[in-house]
């Protein structure tokens, strides 16, 4: 299975992501430590642009074929990034699973961004004004949508699981 989080900075897609990793001994792929590697090797003279999502694509396909549960963490806001990775599901012949997080508590989702501290050496993580300006397209299709606000990173866990039938 491939199970895809998305969401702005700071709703808590890294911290249920690596959660349900820990509980389900899936692959964790994070595209923004991807992207930091591009960036930091210094080969591209402009921004990362689509890259890392590529890179990942890849990295989730070769190991969706050798039969692990994929996890990917990333902000995946535009219909391209969407459909790439439902591209993937189907040529490893498996379901996909779109887990939207969001923090429906504007403050708390503030603070968290205001007081987070990046864990990949060199990146900088966001501002509050960076990720209200974020660009993030609406969803073409239903959802499974976590609520942050609303529920723990183990209680997300625990539904993910349920809903998914992930073994432990």
């Amino acid at each position: 299975m491939l199970i895809v989080f998305s969401g702005l900075p700071g709703t808590g897609k890294t911290t249920i992501a690596k959660a349900l990793v820990a509980a389900t001994a899936a692959v964790y792929l994070r595209v923004d430590t991807i992207e930091q590697a591009i960036r930091n090797s210094e080969v591209l003279a402009r921004d990362v642009g689509c890259s890392g999502y590529r890179v990942a694509n890849e990295l989730a396909l070769s190991n969706l074929l050798l039969g692990q549960t994929v996890v990917v963490d990333c902000v995946n806001p535009v219909a391209e990034s969407r459909s790439a990775w439902s591209d993937i599901a189907a040529n490893a012949g498996v379901e996909l699973a779109n887990v939207q997080v969001i923090c429906s508590d504007a403050d708390e989702h503030r603070r968290r961004v205001e007081t987070r501290i990046s864990d990949i050496p060199g990146l900088m993580p966001p501002t509050w004004e960076s990720v209200l300006g974020h660009e993030y397209e609406q969803w073409n299709e239903a959802v499974f949508c976590l609520d942050t606000a609303q529920a723990s990173a183990a209680q997300a866990v625990a539904v993910i699981v349920e809903r998914l039938r992930l073994e432990r």
